[in-house]
């Protein structure tokens, strides 16, 4: 798929199904890492893709790729729905999940949610983090995207990105008691090295 082409979704259906096919699956672990509800995580998801329809003409290749730009819609989308749950509006009814998706979908969806929890407890520990850097940790840490794509997410530089991630990591070295997580590590000396894949998402430029 060009890039270029991705105001292409908003009207050709064809399309839009392999656009969905290529990027469903890292939208509903994004979904999953930050909402506990699968019904809640199947209507987000159904909502991403609608708000991706709704603005994919303003999507422009020369701040980030599909990836990036994809998960800053998601993460715009959780986040309204976090502030709508924080002014106590009432949720959709559960039944508008069960509609979108058939159980065996169901449990598919709960066994990402449960595989994420880990992933949860971490964003847990980082919650205290100003909502910049925390927005750019959570991009890099747990969404796999590099400084670059994250930066390009957020519409910031990549230069900021990276002051923001470090001061996250350098906060969260003074007040976090115990082991860190690999996700949230330094390149600090350590005895034991880590594998290259489990630095290197988190160290990219």
């Amino acid at each position: 798929m060009n890039p270029d082409d991705i105001s292409r979704i908003a009207f050709d259906q064809q399309f839009f199904e392999v656009f969905y096919r290529e990027h469903v699956e890292a939208v509903q672990r994004f979904v999953a890492r930050r909402v506990r509800d699968p019904y809640l995580a199947a209507d987000l998801t159904a909502d991403v893709f609608l708000a991706a329809i709704d603005s994919a003409h303003s999507y422009d290749p020369r701040r980030g790729n599909p990836t990036a730009w994809l998960s800053g819609v998601a993460r715009n989308v959780v986040l309204a729905e976090h502030r709508r749950s924080a002014r106590d509006v009432r949720l959709r009814e559960r039944i508008d999940g069960q509609r979108l998706l058939a159980d065996d979908d169901i449990e598919r969806l709960q066994e990402r949610i449960d595989a994420a929890q880990e992933s949860r407890e971490l964003a847990a520990a980082i919650a205290r983090l100003p909502e910049s850097e925390r927005a750019v940790l959570e991009l890099v840490a747990l969404d796999e995207l590099s400084v670059t794509d994250a930066a390009a997410a957020l519409g910031i530089r990549a230069v900021t990105a990276r002051v923001r991630l470090h001061r996250a990591r350098a906060t969260l070295r003074n007040t976090t008691a115990g082991p860190r997580p690999a996700a949230v590590a330094t390149s600090r000396p350590n005895p034991t090295p880590l594998a290259p894949s489990s630095t290197a998402t988190l160290e990219a430029s």
